[in-house]
This record gives C-alpha cells, structure tokens and sequence, in this order.
C-alpha cells in the first residue's frame, strides 16, 4: 500500500488508477498521430466499462445494498467486479472501431494496460496473504486482555480503526452491528490510543463496545504493514490473512470477504 501521512492507498487501486491515465494518455497520442477521436472512443469505454464493474459488483451484493441503497453511489469505498467492467469496455470499443479503423491500436494498448494492471494486481494481492503475526495481546476498554493467537483454528476479521480518523468514524456504526450478529468473529482493534478515549468516542456515539480491543502499541499495525487506517484484515483458520481491505469497508464489501473466508 500507498502510505499519505496516517492514510493508505492500496496498491491495487493505485494499480487501476494509473492503467487508467496510461490507457488515456495512450489514446491522446495515438489520436493526434492518426488524426482518428481516440479521446472520444477511449472515454466511451471507460465509462461504461466503471458503470458495468459497480453494477456487477451490486448486483452479487444486492442482499447488502438493499439495507443502504444509498450506499450504492459510494465509489470511494471500492466495489466493482472487474469482468463485467472489462467485457463491457472491450464491445464498446469493439464498436467503436468497426466505425474507424484507425482506432486499431488503441485496441492494443487496452489488451496492453489490462494485461499489466492485472499482473501487478495479482502480485500485490498475493503479497497481502502473510501469516497473522503470533504474540499479539490485545486490552479490553475494562482493562481485561487476550491472546489473538487463541483466536486461531476458526476464521475471523480484524478491523484496524482510531477515532481521529474520518474513514473509520464513517464505518463504524456498520462494523459495531456486523461485528454483533456476525458469524464469523469481527475484533475491532483501536491503535495506539487509551481505554478512556475510546470508550468516550464510543458514548458519544452511541456504539456498543462488546468487540472492541486495544492495540495500544501498534503492534498489529507494524507487524502487517498496514501504513494507514481504516484496514481491515480477513483472517482464515489457519492464521493467514487471506485478504487486506485498505480505507474505508462498505457492508458489501464486508459481506463478500466474510463468504470468501467461510
């Protein structure tokens, strides 16, 4: 991941990101060297290529959406099926240069960009799968403490959050009622501050604190390499983090990694 002071991007997105400017940045040049709209063509598919992505990715999601329509407009928060993005963008483009031929390169450079977009993707993704670090002790807010090691032999989600940060305020409310009817245990670790301020925060609030913990020293924060907060790690039975989700986590986005870890 990305680190920008006490935020993170992930690599991943970063990766999307930049195939993107190269895929436009490509289409300008080709563009004003064939003197063909590549620009036009290149933006068509983008569009309608994000647009089908997200509807995918709503459409496996809808049993959560349906709680928070609104949610479905929150981007930022991740939450597109790449196949359905990819299929659409490719006919768009595919019509597009049955209009012009001179388009035919830039049909390359998208082969090009999502080849080398999905490479560095799935090597950042497999770089995320680590074993959860062993010795960690996590503090209740009663000043009560636990093993995360016992935690081994069935899957669970750790959710790194602080109450400075904005991403984690806004996921909160969520997480404290998914974590209170999940199936699979969601331990909501506070890095770096006191009992006190937590459970202040929590008051004022309104959050249940029953699965909340304490990582005063940034233990699991340094031993992940989780730069920024919110992150949320999925951790399967065996004690390996099978999945890392950096910034802010939709229900969706939850949902779907706890059925990936059943």
């Amino acid at each position: 991941m990305i680190a920008i002071g006490p935020l993170a991007l992930a690599l991943e997105r970063l990766f999307a990101i930049l195939g993107i400017i190269a895929f436009l940045a490509a289409a300008n040049w080709i563009g004003r060297r064939r003197g063909a709209d590549c620009d036009t063509a290149a933006w068509r598919a983008l569009l309608a290529g994000l647009v089908a992505a997200r509807a995918g990715f709503v459409a496996q999601n809808w049993h959560a959406f349906a709680i928070e329509p609104a949610t479905i407009l929150y981007v930022w928060q991740g939450g597109f099926s790449p196949l359905p993005g990819l299929v659409t963008a490719a006919i768009v483009l595919g019509v597009s240069l049955r209009r012009s031929r001179a388009l035919a390169p830039l049909t390359l450079v998208f082969a090009g960009c999502v080849a080398v977009t999905s490479g560095a993707t799935a090597a950042a993704l497999a770089s995320a799968q680590r074993p959860l670090p062993q010795g960690i002790v996590l503090q209740s807010l009663d000043s009560g403490t636990s093993l995360l090691d016992d935690r081994r032999g069935k899957p669970f989600v750790v959710n790194l959050w602080a109450t400075w940060c904005p991403p984690c305020q806004r996921e909160m409310p969520m997480m404290v009622v998914e974590a209170a009817h999940s199936a699979v245990p969601i331990l909501l670790v506070n890095q770096g501050e006191d009992a006190d301020n937590v459970r202040a925060w929590l008051d004022s609030k309104r959050l249940e604190a029953a699965h909340v913990h304490l990582d005063r020293d940034l233990r699991i924060a340094a031993a992940t390499g989780s730069a920024g907060l919110p992150a949320t790690l999925f951790v399967d039975s065996k004690g390996v983090i099978r999945a890392l989700h950096v910034g802010e986590i939709s229900r969706a986005a939850l949902l779907a990694g706890l059925r990936d870890l059943k």
